[in-house]
């Protein structure tokens, strides 16, 4: 009996201090690189996005950040890279959506206009979109790229090691509000992509 109280002392002060160290979680912008770190970081209106992994079901965590890929390696028509933030209460969701990335490689693309659509359902086009939390409604909200909005920057693409890295900017229209607009800065992004999903806290 005093082994199962014991036992069970533990387990709640473990999570008492993984729930006060969540708390205490500051999220930062990664820095720049091109190793495959698998780090991920922007600016939404001035208000950080990081990817953090969910509690999931069935013992499966919800990915914080996915790679996407439709077709054959490395040819695929399309990769989606996906963030989530399924922690800090603000629906924090980022699609960046690249068509024939092993046929454009590392180089400067525009941003184009997006349908605020993912995967097969996304406009041909280089294009993001992104949901986030109003804090005067409390209602989240969806944001389309805009045309020639701003630029995606691949830095590296490495297939043999299944690396791709690079920075964005772009401004986003609300897809039901024609006058709401944001300002998506200072995206970086480095991704070794068969290691993910990974660890987001």
């Amino acid at each position: 009996m005093r082994t199962t109280v014991l036992l069970l002392s533990i387990v709640i002060a473990l999570q008492i201090g993984c729930d006060k160290a969540d708390d205490n979680f500051v999220p930062h912008l990664p820095l720049i690189t091109q190793t495959g770190e698998n780090t991920f970081g922007c600016y939404i209106d001035g208000k950080i996005l990081i990817p953090r992994d969910g509690e999931g079901t069935f013992n499966t965590p919800d990915p914080g950040m996915r790679f996407v890929g439709l077709g054959n390696p490395p040819n695929y028509e399309y990769i989606d890279i996906k963030i989530r933030d399924f922690k800090s209460g603000n629906g924090g969701l980022l699609d960046i959506h690249i068509p024939n990335l092993h046929q454009i490689g590392e180089g400067t693309f525009l941003i184009n206009e997006s349908n605020c659509e993912d995967s097969v359902y996304a406009l041909d086009t280089v294009n993001i979109r992104c949901r986030w939390l109003d804090e005067t409604s409390q209602s989240y909200k969806w944001y389309c790229s805009l045309p020639d909005s701003g630029l995606l920057i691949i830095t590296r693409y490495d297939f043999e090691n299944r690396i791709v890295s690079g920075t964005f900017s772009c401004r986003a229209v609300n897809r039901d509000d024609p006058t709401d607009f944001i300002e998506i800065t200072e995206g970086r992004f480095d991704i070794k992509w068969d290691d993910l999903p990974g660890n987001f806290p």
